[in-house]
C-alpha cells in the first residue's frame, strides 16, 4: 500500500440493509460464514452458494449505526442476490431492503488503519461519521473498507484525513495480493470456494453449522479435491481479455479472470503451477505468483 491514506470509491458495489429479529438467524442458515459474529465492532466476508456448492455471491456484513445489518455486495448482481435471499427467508421476521443511499470505499495506505484507530486484525470495525469502517475481513494488507451515506461520504473521508483516489489503485492492490471480489473473478455457478481462497481468507466458518453447498465445499477441503487455484499473475505484454486461455508447453493451463495494468487473477491448474514452466496468454507472458496466505 502507498504511504498516503487514500479513499477509493467502489462503484461496482451496492448495499442492502437486513433488519428484524430473525435477520441474523435466517441469514446464518444459508451463508458460509458465522453471521452471529457480526456486531458494530466485527465485520465478516462470506459466500452464498448454490445447493450444489458453486459460487453465486460474495459479500461483506457489518452492523450499521442504525442497528441493522449492512450488506456490501456486487452491484450488478444485487437484485439476483436479494431475490435468492427472499426465497430462503420464508416466515422469518426479517426485512431485506436495497440501500442506495449508502456506498462503499476502499481505504488504502499503510497509515489508513492507524488513522481510523483500527488494528491490523481482519474484520475489526468502528464507527466513521454516520457509517462504519472496518479492517478488510479477508486480508489486513488490503487496508480498510468504509460504508457511508452517499451524500456525506467524501466530506467524512476528507475530514478523517484521506485523499480521494482512483478505483484502479484498489484493483491493482487486490490483484497483486490474489484476493477475489465479484463475478469478474469468481464465475457464478462454476467457481468453488476452496479453489478461490475463501478458506484462507476467512470466508468460511467450519464450526457454524450447515450452509447451502456445504457438502461439496467440505469434501473439496478435507479430501484435497481442488484441481485449480485462483492466483495472482504478472502480465508482460498486451493485456489479454478476461476469459483468455492461458497455455504452457502448448497445452491449456487455465483462464485469465481479471486484469489491470499488468497484474491480474487467473484460475490455473495446480499441476501446471507445480511444473513451473513459462505460461502465455495470446502474445503476453503470464507469470503466476503464490501469495503468502495461500495453502497449496
Amino acid at each position: 500500500m502507498s504511504e498516503q491514506p487514500t479513499a477509493v470509491p467502489l462503484p461496482s458495489r451496492a448495499l442492502m440493509r437486513l433488519s428484524g429479529e430473525d435477520a441474523k438467524s435466517f441469514l446464518n442458515g444459508v451463508v458460509t460464514n458465522d453471521v452471529h459474529q457480526v456486531t458494530a465492532e466485527q465485520a465478516i466476508w462470506s459466500g452464498f452458494l448454490t445447493p450444489q456448492g458453486k459460487f453465486l455471491h460474495e459479500f461483506f456484513l457489518v452492523e450499521g449505526p442504525d442497528g441493522a445489518l449492512w450488506l456490501d455486495c456486487e452491484g450488478a448482481r444485487r437484485a439476483h442476490f436479494k431475490k435468492r435471499l427472499a426465497i430462503y427467508k420464508l416466515r422469518a421476521k426479517a426485512e431485506i431492503a436495497e440501500a442506495d443511499e449508502l456506498c462503499a470505499y476502499a481505504l488504502l495506505g499503510i497509515r489508513s488503519l492507524g488513522l481510523l484507530d483500527l488494528p491490523a486484525l481482519e474484520g475489526y470495525a468502528r464507527p466513521l461519521g454516520d457509517g462504519v469502517a472496518f479492517t478488510d475481513p479477508r486480508l489486513s494488507g488490503l487496508g480498510a473498507r468504509a460504508l457511508l451515506p452517499r451524500e456525506t461520504a467524501e466530506a467524512t473521508l476528507r475530514e478523517a484525513g484521506f485523499q480521494l483516489g482512483e478505483t484502479a489503485a484498489f484493483e491493482r492492490l487486490r490483484f497483486s495480493l490474489g484476493v477475489p471480489e465479484g463475478s469478474g473473478d469468481l464465475e457464478p455457478e462454476k467457481a468453488t470456494l476452496i479453489e478461490s481462497g475463501f478458506d484462507e481468507l476467512h470466508g468460511i466458518d467450519w464450526d457454524k453449522g450447515c450452509f447451502l453447498g456445504q457438502e461439496l465445499t467440505a469434501r473439496m477441503k478435507y479430501r484435497g479435491l481442488a484441481k485449480k487455484r485462483l492466483v495472482p499473475v504478472e502480465i508482460d505484454g498486451p493485456t489479454p481479455q478476461a476469459g483468455a486461455e492461458i497455455r504452457t508447453d502448448g497445452k491449456p493451463a487455465g483462464t485469465l479472470r481479471s486484469a489491470v495494468d499488468g497484474v491480474g487473477l487467473a484460475l490455473l491448474r495446480l499441476d501446471k503451477l507445480a511444473a513451473g514452466t513459462p505460461m502465455t496468454a495470446g502474445e503476453a507472458t503470464v507469470t503466476p505468483r503464490k501469495p503468502d496466505w495461500v495453502n497449496f
